[in-house]
């Protein structure tokens, strides 16, 4: 285990390397995006806008999705294994290599969390905003999403490798995939025509959408708990089993 924490002191370190100035201006691009949207929904609910979704439930939504936004929809340094040498540095390491990848990106969180989640935690009664959980699931429910993200975000840095030059390509349709269809956008129960009860059955909605519907209280907890439990155990192996083929192509492809 001490060989993790290592690695996550490293990533620390290194993410704290370009001073905090460069940190805080990338928070405030959250800030410009979450501010104005609180007050969209304000406006929005205000006007007599009809949804299954109460005013403090909608803006605790929308808040908890900024503040968690890196454990909700988990992307690691893997994803640019052949652009960099991230890949590399992990094999040379003692550790194993999806472990590895997974302390570097736990290590890139702690600064966010402490320097922009919590600050911003604090000043959500200012803002008007409920921010405790309506039940104590969603403490699991967060785990599990997490140790999801981890396991898609690792199948799609695999298939970077099927597509070979085409990086960013595959780097877009993770991204639009998995903000649009894991409920960290927009709330299962806006979507028209009963489309979210079918993303409620994808991988993809056992992502930001199940923990923050527990957290505001939209859904039963147990149905989602069940659903992100069984999308782990069928996801991970496969996962697994992806990333064993896909490491011999990566030394074929790179030497």
């Amino acid at each position: 285990m001490k060989r993790y924490i290592a690695t996550i002191k490293l990533t620390v370190k290194e993410k704290l390397s370009g001073g905090l100035l460069a940190l805080y201006a990338s928070y405030a691009f959250r800030l410009f995006y979450l501010v104005p949207l609180l007050y969209l929904w304000r406006g929005l609910f205000q006007s007599g806008v009809v949804s299954e979704m109460t005013l403090p439930q909608m803006l605790s939504y929308t808040y908890i999705s900024a503040l968690l936004t890196e454990q909700l929809n988990v992307r690691t340094p893997m994803s640019g294994w052949l652009s960099g040498d991230g890949f590399i540095n992990a094999c040379k390491r003692p550790t194993h290599i999806l472990a590895d990848f997974t302390a570097q990106t736990v290590g890139g969180w702690l600064q966010t969390l402490l320097l922009f989640s919590l600050p911003l935690a604090l000043a959500a009664p200012l803002l008007g905003v409920p921010i405790l959980p309506k039940t104590i699931w969603f403490l699991p429910s967060l785990l599990l999403c997490v140790s999801l993200g981890f396991a898609i975000d690792f199948i799609f840095a695999c298939f970077i490798l099927r597509l070979k030059n085409a990086t960013w390509l595959a780097y877009s349709i993770r991204m639009a995939v998995t903000y649009l269809f894991s409920g960290s956008l927009i709330p299962f129960a806006l979507l028209p025509w009963g489309i979210g009860n079918w993303l409620r059955l994808s991988p993809f909605g056992s992502l930001a959408g199940a923990p923050l519907a527990i957290f505001t209280g939209i859904e039963a907890p147990l149905p989602l708990l069940a659903a992100q439990l069984f999308w782990n155990l069928a996801i991970w192996p496969l996962t697994i089993l992806y990333f064993n083929k896909s490491r011999e192509r990566m030394v074929s492809h790179g030497g």
